[in-house]
């Protein structure tokens, strides 16, 4: 199936391929769209639920904080010496007229407490006679829930104990215990009651209301608030969900919850949110995308198809007339051509039409310059001839008076005309790019043979070469320029012998090669010319920058020269090359 696909694609046209191309091209841009919209989604909720949740923990671990300044409050009011005293003494006390005294006493001093305390709704105390002491606003309070507060504490052996009442209301609930400096009898006084402003708290701790609803639940009664978005039975639903966060569809509609649970009293907190409110937008972008990309890709087709047609159409009838080559009338192909105009406006197409009546005027001048072309090939071929016949003369001659020389005993002038064979051969010949160092070693011998014949004594040269590098592959015609630049530099403007050294020698796979001469040296602001380039050296033409540029073309940027020149010092020049033996696998490795 796949092979008959591909067939049918190669073989369609390019108005189908077209088509097809531009249909593919939309319905992947569409499908990764898609996956990446729906992966931005994923993030943003992902992103909205941790939000969420860090804002649940930060307003439980609020309200938790003021719940426990709530319970040091019910600590430092029962372990408030005057109210234990009061207590006290209302215990054993029979007179009617004392008792109601000290019930005053002990009502003004909860007075004192609950009027500074912004979260006490009411701050109540029951005796062991279960008659009720109150402060702050006033409310009623049934025997059984007075006996339920009063098992609560007495359960809890003095300790703070937190009550989920009717109507969302919380209590604070601690049994007072006698203690004094003298006595610690810890009998039971009686019950500390206080009404805690759960609404204050909250209110006071959570600042997006506009956007949810937190809600606190110990598990069978709601805390917070009087009126939930939940109902009981959707709330034990949240609390069974087993992971922290999710959205649950409820009689009041779709919510996204997020609960935490406290270590501290055990509670729930859920932060309920409206889910319509939250993603309307959302959905209504994914709606309108689809949309807009259904829209997108009508008009793609529709478009494509127009251009794909403005396009084939002048290239069949292009395809038409270059069909009649074949039958070979040039004459009235060409008058076709010239009158032909094509029906389209696209400027490619256009230049393709052109360059077609181009070719067909073209055809008829190639003919007629064919024959021309011929004999200027022929006259190239026998110029290129001569100019291999020119250097092999050269030779003969030279190799003539090179025999006359000998002939008449003038070695010298034999020994010059060698070199300068040697010479010439080496210069003129490419075949070799890269040659043993022994033999770029010998050229330098016979330029130095040529021009001790000139400077006699004043030139002294030598050579320092480390053993087993004289197969090391060298550029051709490196060193006889540097020579040469050692001579002109160094040598001709003094009448002081100068030494001329080449060494040579090999460091961790890498060959150093030094021309070195103990002339005049170079000041600083000419050594700075001559690396620029601005001043060119002498010997064939072949500057120190063309010689660096040789080396990096060769065997990379990493190599060159290096080039030392100090007054009165002398001047070096550091050729730093890989060392490879000589093999032409190894030549291409290292220009590689």
């Amino acid at each position: 199936m796949a092979h008959f696909i591909k067939n049918a694609f190669i073989h369609a046209g390019i108005h189908r391929k077209m088509m097809l191309l531009i249909s593919v091209l939309m319905l992947v841009s569409f499908i990764i769209f898609a996956a990446v919209l729906g992966y931005v989604f994923r993030i943003y909720d992902e992103q909205m639920y941790l939000k969420t949740s860090e804002v649940l923990n930060m307003s439980s671990i609020g309200i938790e904080n003021l719940l426990k300044d709530m319970e040091q409050l019910t600590f430092k009011v029962v372990s408030d010496e005057q109210l234990q005293e009061y207590l006290r003494k209302l215990k054993y006390e029979t007179s009617p007229y004392d008792k109601l005294v000290l019930r005053r006493k002990i009502t003004n001093r909860l007075i004192a407490f609950a009027g500074s305390e912004k979260y006490v709704y009411s701050m109540m105390l029951l005796d062991n006679q279960r008659y009720v002491m109150s402060a702050g606003n006033r409310e009623g309070m049934s025997e059984q829930l007075q006996s339920d507060l009063t098992r609560l504490a007495e359960g809890k052996n003095g300790s703070n104990a937190w009550y989920a009442g009717v109507h969302s209301s919380l209590l604070a609930v601690r049994q007072i215990k006698s203690f004094s400096d003298s006595s610690f009898s810890l009998e039971g006084l009686g019950t500390l009651v206080i009404r805690i402003r759960m609404d204050r708290i909250v209110n006071d701790r959570v600042h997006d209301e506009d956007t949810g609803q937190l809600i606190i639940t110990d598990g069978t009664q709601i805390i917070y608030p009087e009126k939930p978005l939940l109902h009981p039975a959707e709330l034990r639903t949240e609390l069974g969900r087993e992971q922290p966060y999710g959205i649950g569809t409820y009689a009041g509609g779709t919510y996204f919850t997020a609960q935490a649970r406290s270590s501290y009293t055990g509670w729930t907190y859920l932060h309920t949110t409206p889910f319509d409110d939250m993603f309307r937008s959302i959905a209504i972008i994914k709606q309108l995308i689809t949309v807009i990309f259904i829209l997108l890709f009508i008009v793609a087709l529709v478009l494509g198809a127009r251009l794909s047609g403005s396009i084939t159409r002048p290239i069949h009838q292009l395809i038409g007339h270059m069909r009649n080559i074949e039958k070979g009338d040039l004459d009235r192909l060409e008058e076709e051509a010239l009158g032909f105009i094509p029906s389209t406006s696209h400027d490619e197409v256009r230049l393709l039409h052109r360059t077609y009546r181009k070719m067909i005027s073209r055809i008829r001048e190639l003919i007629n310059e064919n024959y021309a072309k011929q004999l200027l090939l022929r006259e190239t071929e026998l110029k290129a001839l001569q100019a291999q016949i020119n250097p092999h003369f050269l030779y003969n001659t030279l190799e003539s008076v090179n025999w006359l020389a000998k002939v008449n005993k003038q070695h010298k002038i034999s020994e010059m005309v060698e070199a300068l064979g040697f010479l010439l051969r080496s210069a003129v010949s490419f075949r070799e790019q890269l040659i043993p160092l022994a033999k770029e070693l010998d050229i330098v011998r016979s330029y130095v043979t040529i021009q001790t014949t000139r400077f006699e004594e004043r030139l002294r040269f030598s050579l320092d070469i480390e053993d087993g590098l004289d197969n090391a592959l060298f550029p051709k015609l490196t060193l006889q320029p540097l020579v040469e630049n050692a001579i002109h530099y160094a040598l001709e403007p003094h009448i002081d012998p100068c030494t001329i050294t080449i060494t040579a020698r090999q460091e961790n796979g890498v060959l150093l090669v030094m021309v070195q001469d103990d002339g005049p040296g170079m000041s600083s602001e000419f050594l700075a010319r001559l690396r620029s380039g601005q001043v060119r050296t002498r010997g064939q033409g072949i500057g120190l920058n063309n010689i660096q540029e040789r080396i990096h073309l060769t065997f990379g940027p990493q190599w060159g020269l290096e080039l030392d020149s100090r007054p009165d010092e002398g001047t070096s020049v550091t050729i730093r090359i890989p060392l490879i033996e000589g093999g032409e696998q190894h030549v291409q490795s290292a220009a590689g």
